[in-house]
């Protein structure tokens, strides 16, 4: 490892980490150029966290070179955010500053600075286990660069953290990346991925796409179309519609997918491909590519474990015939909250919320962290009281007996991290008296490990199958897919949209704006009240949002943000909310660049709203 001293562009090259029979990082090559926003993406175990680790110092590698920089130049934030809970928010950086050796004046000016930007002014004297979830991933980037870094590593900051904060704690990060300051971020949240000036993707430890988002996208093999009604394993749910992968003339398919031709009957025109799409098919393709190097050394005898992928297979979690519950004969609501209130103290939690569930749709709470999301769902299903308001649970107050009748999984999982897979799928069994439930095959593999050994994609599928094995009516999810891939990410909604085909009602939570376009109906709560309610084009048609694309762009960004307008860096092109092409020219003040108004998104109609 060279701790660099005057290079600009730092990184690793053909790296190898080994953590006992675990290979963490296989032959990974990244660069993290200053000036920029670099990302990596990938669920959990890709080895993002590793990565970031090495360029840290703190952890070593077996094989390969690493440019990076003294400690004392590195800022760090690591997943859990790096905030003491039982410090202030001024206990905090004052411990941090303190410790780079910042006198108490530059620290006062620099972390007052910051804590304004961050919006934390009025938090000093909150302990960072009383801030919410938004506020304190900010303060962890606070603490990160108060000593004013050349190398920051965020390690999926905002993950967890609701959409409005993340536009929030992205303008930080931009405003970061300037200079020669450079910017790696592990995230899981691919629309934020986008925004990155390069991005690379990990799979297993190895590096399956790396460049600017477009390159990722034009460097998927094949093509990407309009897939038949029928399910397989090279398709994908993306809303209404189905993707498939078809593989280049020649080249291999996942098994089981398409024709001979490796494309399905039925299926339809190229599709437009984003990030999401292009990650899924280099996925897909690099398990086609395993699988054929697997048979070659099958067929000449030769031995070896190979590489072993876990995903979640929508043939792998149990699936019944469309066949409606009680419930959707009459079409009566699964689930009701009316005018519902609920209060902690003086704090008004949820304020007149009305949102139902009927059998067959699936229905997306969506906002803020602190809007109200989780102790709604809570108490629609008789979890928590409401201090106001009508709750009903298959057309009943709830009670126990209606609970057996639904499958949770809470933003914990509600698994014992303890104790093995086995062991959980009995406890589920003997809780619901229920035969023992059959496990998948990738769960069985690993049937003996205690959970908390097994890896969060698997937790999330195990989740998933001791929640269905009792064949629910409803089906609540609060975040199921956090932390995920995105082909396994695809393949949990198949599961979802599975269970709502056969008449079950769904009610999810998510942070993670690219699945609220596979709900049939979303609400959107802020501060406690419910501010609007329908689809995706519903919520974003009063919406607006313009395009700004400039040479200039760091100097925009900061005059843009300065000004107040909501904006969002997208490579280097920045969106504003909200603003007209005319406003925002007159903010720029004559710097030249191209101006345009363009369709809104989700996130920015929730901004709005929120503003």
């Amino acid at each position: 490892m060279t701790p660099a001293t005057g290079v600009k562009t730092l990184g690793v090259r053909g790296i190898r980490v080994v953590f006992g029979d675990t290979v963490a990082l296989d032959d990974v090559t990244l660069e993290v150029p200053a000036g920029e926003v670099t990302a990596v993406v990938g669920g959990d175990g890709a080895g993002k966290s590793t990565l970031l680790r090495v360029l840290a110092g703190r952890v070593g590698v077996q094989a390969g070179e690493v440019q990076t920089l003294r400690k004392e130049q590195i800022g760090y934030q690591p997943s859990t955010s790096g905030v003491w809970g039982s410090l202030s928010v001024e206990e905090n950086l004052a411990f941090v500053g303190q410790s780079y050796g910042m006198s108490a004046r530059a620290l006062r000016a620099r972390g007052g600075e910051l804590l304004e930007r961050a919006g934390l002014a009025d938090a000093r004297k909150r302990l960072g286990r009383d801030l919410s979830g938004g506020m304190r991933q900010k303060l962890g980037f606070v603490l990160v660069i108060v000593h004013e870094p050349r190398l920051v590593l965020l390690d999926e900051p905002s993950t967890g953290v609701d959409p409005v904060s993340r536009v929030e704690l992205w303008r930080l990060i931009a405003e970061a990346a300037t200079g020669d300051t450079a910017v790696l971020m592990a995230t899981t949240y691919l629309d934020e991925a986008a925004r990155a000036a390069t991005v690379t993707a990990l799979d297993a430890g190895a590096v399956i796409a790396s460049g600017t988002p477009d390159e990722v996208v034009a460097s998927v093999p094949g093509r990407i179309v309009e897939a038949a009604e029928v399910f397989g394993a090279d398709t994908w749910r993306r809303g209404t519609a189905r993707h498939r992968w078809v593989p280049p003339t020649g080249a291999g398919s996942v098994a089981g997918a398409g024709t001979a031709s490796g494309r399905a009957a039925g299926d339809g025109a190229e599709v437009t491909v984003d990030l999401e799409d292009a990650l899924i098919a280099l996925t897909l393709a690099r398990e086609s590519h395993l699988a054929t190097r697997r048979e070659a050394r099958a067929g000449a005898g030769a031995h070896g474990s190979g590489v072993a992928i876990a995903r979640v297979g929508r043939d792998e979690a149990p699936v019944r015939d469309p066949q409606p519950a009680s419930a959707a004969a009459t079409g009566a609501a699964l689930a009701a909250g009316r005018n519902v209130t609920r209060r902690f103290g003086a704090h008004l939690a949820v304020d007149d919320v009305s949102v139902e569930v009927a059998p067959g749709e699936i229905v997306g709470l969506i906002g803020a962290n602190g809007a109200g999301k989780t102790t709604f769902l809570r108490c629609l299903i008789g979890l928590d009281t409401p201090d106001g308001g009508e709750v009903q649970l298959f057309g009943a107050p709830p009670s126990s007996g209606a609970r057996e009748r639904l499958g949770y999984v809470p933003q914990g999982l509600g698994l014992y991290r303890t104790i093995s897979v086995d062991e959980n799928a009995e406890f589920f069994s003997r809780v619901y008296r229920v035969p023992e439930p059959a496990l998948p095959a990738s769960l069985a593999a690993v049937h003996r490990d205690a959970v908390g050994a097994i890896g969060l994609g698997r937790q999330r599928q195990l989740a998933f199958a001791l929640a269905l094995a009792h064949e629910p009516e409803l089906l609540v999810l609060d975040e199921p897919t956090s932390g995920v891939d995105p082909l396994s990410r695809a393949r949990l909604w198949d599961i979802v949209h599975a269970q709502a085909d056969a008449g079950v009602g769904v009610i999810v939570t998510t942070h993670y704006l690219q699945e609220a376009e596979q709900c049939t109906r979303l609400a959107l709560l802020s501060q406690g009240r419910l501010v609007g309610t329908g689809s995706v084009v519903e919520l974003t048609a009063q919406a607006r949002a313009t395009l700004v694309e400039t040479d200039d762009w760091q100097r925009a960004f900061a005059v843009l943000s300065a000004a107040g307008l909501p904006t969002m860096l997208s490579g280097r092109a920045i969106r504003v909310a909200g603003s007209t092409p005319d406003e925002v020219r007159a903010a720029l003040g004559g710097i030249p660049a191209s101006v345009a108004e363009v369709p809104p998104t989700l996130e920015e109609a929730m901004v709005l709203r929120e503003g």
